[in-house]
């Protein structure tokens, strides 16, 4: 009894210590659609050790599937139905090359081998598939037959028959289609990074430019890019006169925009996907996403408000995907949560009989996971910043160890959702805080305009001005305070370290760029107008002496000898961006001056077996500088 009150603080028991397999295994079930016809079901789940493509009636259970697919090396990630219920399509590669082919399967056989409908030569692949926008019986497929040109070709689904649809257009241009396959809309990138979007004639092909986008509101490009059913109207991600992001209907006849959706104080959702969801039926936006303390959806369809009426009865997490089919009768919805991986539904509108189909990761029971709250506090300079909180379960919130995660990007912001590494840390006792420091998106154009130029400067401010709010709100204990991240946040673990060295207990720095000049080197020349509005604009040119002299600044490589943090850093095999020498020569540096730090290079970074060895290796350097 003693030990049972013991354990029970904070208003609930103290959870099962989870093994760290189980928050990064593959999920048992994933990525689920219905067929055309409502009858299947296809989704993603494990067989030979490795995620394949599963088939099964929508009144059965996963012990009456049909395996589809049966790789056995990296597992298949991507699948779609064709407009015939009866072929699958899936992409897959040979060993990690990347060389992906389009492969059709036969649901009336499906222990018949899989056809490759694009057997192309080695260095050639498939970059996008269009399968709503094709003639009956057939998808379009983006791929480079040629290695030096992406064109579209129209494949036959039953026969695997090729032709070409639509040639590339001139460099650094791509065709938007209508529903139809017809050519609609052109957008192009110019030499400074700003999109062009032209209107195509369709009997001439001659292009009318409508609109300019660019500059640094748009780090990553304008977002969305869809053409509308009919042709006549170009959806796209703006701001016009708002601080925030809008989905924006642009004429094609007049240039005139049309809101589609907005909300006065939050923006268009890009880091999450989908940002829209699409009718199956006609091919219109009828949902629009939108950020907030929980992700929101905007409903712009009556019928399909009628049907997430209906399905936001069924779970208290967010509507993350849904299918239906041709009749949006039958659906197929997932719905994920801070403390659910994902729940995926089915849901007869026509009779209002719904039934769980499975959850992604049942080994996980949400009572032994931390709940996830928004919080808000200004910078030290009044800049607002939104974050989330999770603290861990069935400890008093009082003087907890701190790790302060900050998210890649870092065009990219933390929303509130299931994150493994947040559970796994809490589960071990720790608070976990996620910024959205200035850089991040989602939260306007002026948050996120106010970091250029402030890499290791205001965005690093904002950070330490997240673990002070934490300290004063009697969450964090100032003497145990770690800094953990991967990519972009791998570089502020990093940096936080030099540039604080008081501030945290132990860093953790994952893919971390440690030379800003050397990585802005190695971008190719032939991305630089894509990267334009980002890297270019936000941190600077190394060609100009005196920007290089700046980001050798900025770069921790130049700050070693100020880190007396003890310091995690590790680093993939195959990373061509962050140079190993350059991560050896820091880690080597502290080992001289007596600063303890610990190097792992690992391999495989998209597997799950990856994930177990990095934070592994994250819980005992943890354990061992913050207990915990």
């Amino acid at each position: 009894m003693e030990e049972q009150q013991e354990r029970r603080m904070s208003g609930r028991a103290r959870p099962r210590s989870i093994e760290v397999g189980e928050f990064f295994a593959d999920p048992a079930f994933a990525d689920a659609s219905i067929s055309p016809d409502g009858r299947r079901i296809a989704y993603l789940a494990p067989g030979n050790g490795r995620m394949n493509v599963w088939v099964r009636r929508v009144d059965e259970g996963h012990e009456d599937a049909v395996r589809l697919t049966h790789d056995t090396r990296r597992g298949i990630r991507t699948f779609c139905w064709s407009d015939d219920p009866r072929w699958l399509l899936y992409l897959q590669d040979a060993d990690g090359d990347e060389d992906w082919h389009l492969h059709r399967v036969d649901l009336d056989a499906p222990d018949q081998p899989a056809v490759d409908l694009t057997p192309l030569p080695p260095g050639s692949r498939v970059f996008a598939l269009e399968p709503e926008k094709a003639p009956r019986g057939s998808v379009l497929v983006w791929m480079n037959r040629c290695p030096d040109r992406i064109d579209l070709f129209r494949v036959d689904v039953a026969t695997g028959e090729t032709a070409l649809h639509l040639a590339q257009p001139e460099a650094g241009a791509t065709v938007l289609l209508d529903r139809g396959g017809r050519a609609a809309f052109q957008s192009a990138l110019t030499d400074d990074g700003t999109c062009e979007f032209s209107a195509i004639d369709r009997r001439t092909g001659r292009k009318r430019l409508l609109r300019r986008l660019g500059g640094p509101e748009h780090p990553l490009g304008p977002p969305l890019q869809e053409v509308t059913p009919d042709g006549s109207g170009l959806l796209v991600g703006t701001y016009q006169d708002s601080d925030h992001l809008r989905l924006v209907r642009i004429d094609r006849d007049t240039g005139a925009e049309t809101v589609v959706a907005a909300a006065d104080s939050s923006s268009l959702c890009t880091a999450s996907t989908p940002t829209v969801l699409t009718s199956r039926r006609t091919g219109e936006v009828i949902a629009a996403r939108f950020v907030g303390d929980r992700p929101a959806l905007e409903v712009l369809d009556p019928h399909f408000a009628e049907v997430h009426a209906a399905l936001s009865q069924l779970s208290d997490g967010v509507l993350c995907s849904a299918s239906s089919d041709e009749t949006e009768q039958r659906w197929v919805a997932t719905f994920v949560g801070d403390r659910e991986p994902g729940a995926t539904w089915f849901y007869d509108h026509s009779t209002g009989a719904a039934r769980l189909l499975f959850r992604s990761h049942p080994q996980l029971d949400p009572a032994d996971l931390a709940p996830m709250a928004a919080v808000h506090f200004p910078a030290r300079d009044g800049l607002a910043l939104h974050a989330f909180l999770t603290l861990p379960v069935g400890v008093a919130a009082e003087e907890l160890p701190l790790v302060l995660l900050v998210h890649g990007g870092p065009w990219f912001h933390d929303s509130w959702t299931y994150h493994p590494t947040v559970q796994l840390l809490a589960n071990r006792g720790y608070a976990v805080l996620q910024v959205n420091f200035r850089g991040s998106t989602g939260y306007g154009k002026r948050h996120l305009t106010a970091a250029v130029g402030e890499f290791a400067g205001k965005m690093h401010d904002d950070l330490v001005d997240a673990a002070d709010w934490a300290v004063a709100q009697g969450f964090a204990d100032p003497n145990r305070i770690a800094i953990v991240g991967s990519a972009y946040g791998g570089y502020a673990a990093l940096a936080g370290a030099a540039l604080t060295p008081g501030r945290f207990a132990a860093a953790v720095a994952h893919a971390g760029i440690s030379n800003l000049a050397n990585f802005m080197r190695t971008l190719p020349p032939f991305a630089r107008p894509a990267l334009a509005n980002s890297w270019y604009r936000y941190v600077g040119d190394p060609a100009d002496p005196d920007r290089e002299a700046d980001l050798l600044a900025r770069s921790p490589s130049t700050m070693v000898d100020r880190i007396r943090t003890p310091l995690l850093v590790v680093q993939s095999a195959d990373d061509v961006r962050v140079v190993q020498d350059e991560t050896a020569d820091i880690v080597g540096s502290l080992r001289e001056r007596g600063v303890a730090v610990e190097h792992l290079v690992a391999f495989g970074e998209d597997g799950p077996e990856h994930q177990v060895l990095l934070h592994r290796a994250i819980e005992e350097h943890l354990v061992a500088h913050l207990g915990g």
